[in-house]
């Protein structure tokens, strides 16, 4: 952002507290990474924004999801001028293993992809150092402010209708409107909805217009956080007939670990010895490989599902991450495909300034979903080969146990599976 746009920005912000409404180029719904990575690449292209997100700033940076960033997402953060602590911090890794028969293979990713890997560094540690960038470089952030709606969405000057807590009523004289805020308005040329499956910006799209595909999985992962360093220093996926585990880590001395169970189950039947246990039996392998236990420190339940929204553009209003799509974590790719589609936004909008074209920003939906698509195919079949469907039967077993006898005997196969997991180029 130029000093200009900044000054502008920043003085529109006074004006709303005075209930005159912000303008900006860009206006981004939510917070998380991909809305604060678009920030970023948006100021490092001399164009302006205001994001809006909902929670505070502590639940934003304190908000556990994925950990896991293909080498194309590594690559942005890095060139964006964010991922200084990711180099120093994060763990680089050059492959997985996958563990059925008690057996383990080891897919090895730099010797299939020609040098690509991919980077442990939790999405925790990726929207902090965001902020920090955008509170000290960026256009205007502002955390408690609820987007109520998005408006005119069709139009050349849509809006979006937010509510922040604590602005409102007289100075001085802060009743209950003040408390919970007043109602204010963010005019956009653009809008950018990165405000999840629940957000309104997906809302604002014509139903007429919308094709929903998805599916929803008879089975969820009962995953915890433990104050124990990994068992193993790459992931691992583990086939069982008891059902799926993943060995997974935040850090050299926090594990991440994962169970297959029945969707609905309540993450409080399982005890902390209980769930030792069953990881126990579903990672064993005939050479007496051992997994370490330590405190528990966090326990929850993550239900299983795949939805894609098309188009994910409506007039000036796109969709990115999850307000578009969701992919089931088997695959590692939900944050990844956020950061794609915001490239992929950031990347047309300065084009169209660059050359008067808006290309590419007509063919936004379109190039998007080619990788969402590419993405929902490799995550339900690591998904489909890995974990035990309710009432599966022995021909089925047999078909998991013949596809990964597959990708332990053929390059061709690995390779296949290397390059899904490493990430599908940008366009």
């Amino acid at each position: 952002m130029t000093a200009v746009n900044a000054t502008s920005a920043l003085a529109e912000v006074a004006g709303a507290r005075r209930g005159v409404s912000m303008r900006t180029t860009v206006g981004i719904i939510g917070a998380g990474p991909a809305g604060l990575l678009l920030a970023r690449l948006l100021h490092n292209a001399g164009i302006d924004s205001v994001v809006l997100e909902s929670r505070d700033r502590a639940y934003v940076e304190q908000r556990q999801r994925a950990g896991i960033l293909e080498q194309g997402t590594v690559d942005v953060l890095r060139a964006a001028g964010a991922g200084e602590r990711m180099d120093r911090e994060g763990l680089r890794h050059d492959g997985i293993e996958l563990r059925f028969a008690r057996r383990r293979h080891r897919i090895d990713f730099p010797a299939l992809t020609g040098g690509r890997s991919v980077t442990v560094y939790a999405q925790t540690e990726v929207c902090k150092d965001l902020i920090a960038l955008q509170l000290q470089e960026g256009g205007p952030l502002l955390f408690g402010a609820e987007a109520l709606a998005v408006e005119g969405a069709g139009t050349d000057r849509p809006r979006v209708r937010f509510r922040r807590e604590g602005h409102g009523g007289q100075e001085g004289q802060e009743g209950q409107e003040g408390r919970e805020g007043r109602e204010e308005v963010l005019e956009c040329s653009y809008v950018v909805g990165c405000d999840g499956f629940w957000g309104v910006a997906r809302k604002a799209i014509p139903e007429k217009l919308v094709q929903v595909f998805e599916r929803t999985y008879p089975f969820g992962w009962l995953g915890i956080l433990a104050d124990v360093p990994p068992s193993h220093d790459e992931l691992v996926y583990a086939r069982h007939d008891r059902g799926f585990a993943l060995l997974s880590m935040r850090s050299p001395a926090v594990s991440r670990l994962y169970l297959q169970v029945p969707e609905g189950t309540d993450a409080g039947t399982w005890s902390d010895g209980k769930v030792w246990d069953e990881l126990e039996r579903r990672f064993e392998t005939a050479d007496g490989w051992r997994l370490r236990r330590g405190p528990v420190t966090a326990k929850s339940v993550t239900p299983m599902r795949s939805h894609v929204h098309e188009p994910m553009r409506y007039g000036r209003l796109f969709l990115a991450g999850d307000a578009a799509h969701i992919v089931p974590p088997t695959g590692a790719k939900g944050l990844n495909l956020a950061v794609g589609d915001v490239v992929t936004f950031a990347r047309a909008l300065a084009h169209l300034r660059e050359t008067g074209s808006g290309e590419l920003l007509d063919a936004y939906s379109g190039t998007c979903l080619r990788r969402v698509w590419q993405a929902e195919r490799f995550s339900y079949e690591m998904t489909a080969m890995l974990h035990r469907a309710p009432g599966a039967t022995p021909f089925e077993d047999r078909i998991q146990l013949a596809r990964l006898e597959r990708l332990a005997s053929s390059r061709a196969a690995a390779q296949d599976l290397a390059e899904g997991y490493t990430g599908f180029a940008l366009e």
